[in-house]
């Protein structure tokens, strides 16, 4: 009888989990022979997924009850091994479980989780994944860690496999300027833990010296039902600063291509693609030292104190004016993601779950 392996895909098209189902999960079908293949999520979704395995209409929204009732009836019972690519896991689900955690944002930083019900679900889901996860993946060693100290895990089935960049960043060809002027660039969903009110701050301080704007690459929604403080902030700063929403991944890469530098000053980060993304584009990287961010960017960025705005603005003017800086910056950037890539984390992935099926 062939080995089963159940995947959950409703997040494959959200922000940095959506990057890691698009990238892993093809490559995965692929390393594992002699395994049958069930997706789950939005069938129209899935047909991202271009390979001849039993796909299975699944779309309850995430962090519902619904999903909880629902889960239990779409996994096949055939199925060996359930991989669930985030932390919403069927609490009830008792057969093989393997569950990838991109970071501990719910229980490290209570504060920025709105709602009671909220903080007692997440805490919930992740206890569940702790007490029942037959193998744990962590996208960082820091999240790694966390999750380890956080949840008082003590177990040997913890293993820590890196997110990848695709080769093709490198080869983005520079196409016509979607922002006119020069301009300093942040990619993220507008969110409190993102750190857009220091990253203000300091662009006031030194906005008169440089000539370059603020692009704010996001989605704008979670920007005004989640901080509405931010925008109060931005608004004396006229045009120098723009929020552009969500982009395309074309427009995306364009906008990395001509910016002049990211300035990427997270709180948390249970990996942070962004800084990868751009470096793969060749443009410098200003980041926090916080989180996972200085083992993801190594040497090849340079490091802020992301609650100190004043060392924030330090940085965005020494870059901008530093030329000698920016292309050692990019040289390392360059040299740097090579270490990070979708086909190693995909076959570390298979050999996880090669050994889990095994047991």
């Amino acid at each position: 009888m062939k080995l089963h392996l159940t995947i959950d895909l409703r997040m494959i098209n959200a922000s940095g989990i959506g990057t890691y189902i698009k990238n892993v999960v093809p490559l995965v079908i692929n390393e594992l022979d002699g395994v049958n293949f069930t997706l789950l999520g939005n069938l129209k979704e899935l047909e991202l997924i271009d390979k001849k395995v039993n796909k299975v209409e699944f779309t309850s929204p995430i962090y519902t009850p619904r999903e909880q009732l629902e889960f239990l009836k779409k996994v096949p019972k055939e199925t060996s091994l359930l991989w669930v690519p985030h932390i919403n896991i069927p609490i009830f689900y008792r057969k093989k479980l393997l569950v990838t955690v991109h970071d501990i944002f719910h229980i490290a930083n209570p504060d920025y989780v709105k709602g009671l019900h909220r903080k007692l679900y997440a805490k919930t889901l992740y206890k569940s994944v702790r007490n029942h996860a037959e193998a744990i993946i962590c996208v960082s060693e820091f999240t790694k860690k966390e999750f380890c100290k956080l949840l008082h895990h003590d177990k040997n089935n913890i293993y820590t496999i890196h997110n990848g960049i695709d080769p093709s960043w490198r080869d983005i060809p520079k196409m016509s300027r979607l922002h006119e002027k020069p301009y300093l660039l942040f990619v993220g969903n507008v969110k409190p833990h993102k750190n857009l009110k220091n990253l203000l701050i300091a662009y006031k301080k030194v906005m008169n010296n440089i000539p370059h704007d603020l692009v704010i690459v996001g989605k704008k929604e979670g920007f005004i039902t989640g901080d509405n403080e931010i925008l109060k902030m931005a608004e004396p700063l006229g045009s120098r600063v723009h929020f552009t929403g969500f982009v395309s991944d074309n427009e995306l890469k364009q906008y990395y291509k001509s910016a002049d530098a990211l300035v990427f000053t997270s709180f948390y980060e249970g990996f942070g693609l962004p800084p990868l993304e751009a470096m793969a584009c060749g443009c410098p990287v200003i980041s926090s030292n916080a989180a996972s961010l200085p083992e993801v960017c190594g040497d090849a960025a340079s490091f802020v104190n992301p609650y100190e705005p004043d060392d924030i603005a330090d940085k965005i003017r020494l870059l901008t004016h530093d030329q000698d800086l920016r292309k050692q910056l990019i040289s390392k950037g360059l040299e740097r993601i090579n270490l990070f890539s979708w086909r190693k984390s995909a076959k570390k992935t298979s050999s996880v779950i090669e050994r889990v099926l095994k047991k």
